[in-house]
């Protein structure tokens, strides 16, 4: 005679079930986003009327399936898929320098606080009369010019922005280490050089140059729109992907 299991494991076995079903059709409907919180154990344990246990186990379960990522100490989010996470990845321009065993080195040639103007109100899902910071920069690697940023920063979600001035730390990394994202978008490029890119990447006018714009958001709304301008034969893009992705 087979032993029958407690009520109370039953229990646990079908609400374990229930909150499994309830938090992947949030993430695979796209209710909650890549870069979403998920309750903590606590809560969920609280919600659900279950125990820690079987909410840490759920979560365990998610992250195993790369639904999400668990951060110690932040909680679980909503992890990208992997096609996006090789796409949407924001590297840090520094390490992206040193990683080429060259000093690292950026200067602010601009910075001005301002009405944003039509064409910002387009890149930044702006609203006429809206304020922001706009800022060129230019990162060195070694003696020569690395990439040229033209950013604009949506001063609406990122107030403290209006009176940093980015003397000790690159407009890139301060957004990264402040204003949590939860969404990007990236656009790629190939132009040939400006006068004005031409003069300040010291290469010859029309050389051919690699572009990426990027804007992301946050829970507050749109935060930056940035174009980084790269010298062609000085950089290049590379994606990961992993089997099981589309073709």
């Amino acid at each position: 005679m087979n032993a029958q299991r407690p009520a109370g494991n039953e229990k646990e076995q079908t609400l374990h079930s229930r909150i499994l079903g309830d938090l992947e059709r949030q993430i695979l409907s796209g209710a909650w986003p890549p870069g979403h919180r998920l309750p903590f154990e606590v809560d969920l344990a609280a919600q659900y009327g279950c125990s820690r246990m079987t909410a840490n186990k759920v979560l365990t379960q998610l992250a195993r399936a790369g639904l999400i990522e668990r951060r110690k100490k932040s909680g679980s989010f909503v992890a990208q898929p992997v096609a996006q996470a090789a796409v949407l990845e924001i590297h840090d321009i520094e390490a992206e320098v040193r990683s080429l065993n060259l000093p690292y080195a950026f200067a602010v040639a601009k910075r001005v606080r301002r009405t944003a103007n039509a064409a910002d109100r387009l890149h930044l899902d702006l609203t006429e009369g809206a304020a922001l910071v706009a800022i060129t920069c230019l990162h060195s690697a070694g003696s020569r010019p690395f990439c040229l940023e033209e950013r604009l920063i949506n001063l609406e979600t990122v107030p403290e922005a209006a009176t940093e001035e980015f003397s000790q730390m690159a407009p890139g990394a301060w957004l990264i280490s402040r204003v949590p994202w939860n969404a990007a978008e990236h656009r790629i490029q190939a132009i040939p050089a400006s006068a004005a890119i031409a003069a300040a990447l010291d290469i010859p006018r029309h050389a051919a140059c690699l572009v990426v714009e990027r804007r992301t958001w946050g829970a507050s709304g749109p935060v930056t729109f940035v174009r980084l301008t790269y010298p062609g034969d000085r950089h290049s893009l590379v994606a990961r992907f992993h089997p099981g992705g589309q073709a």
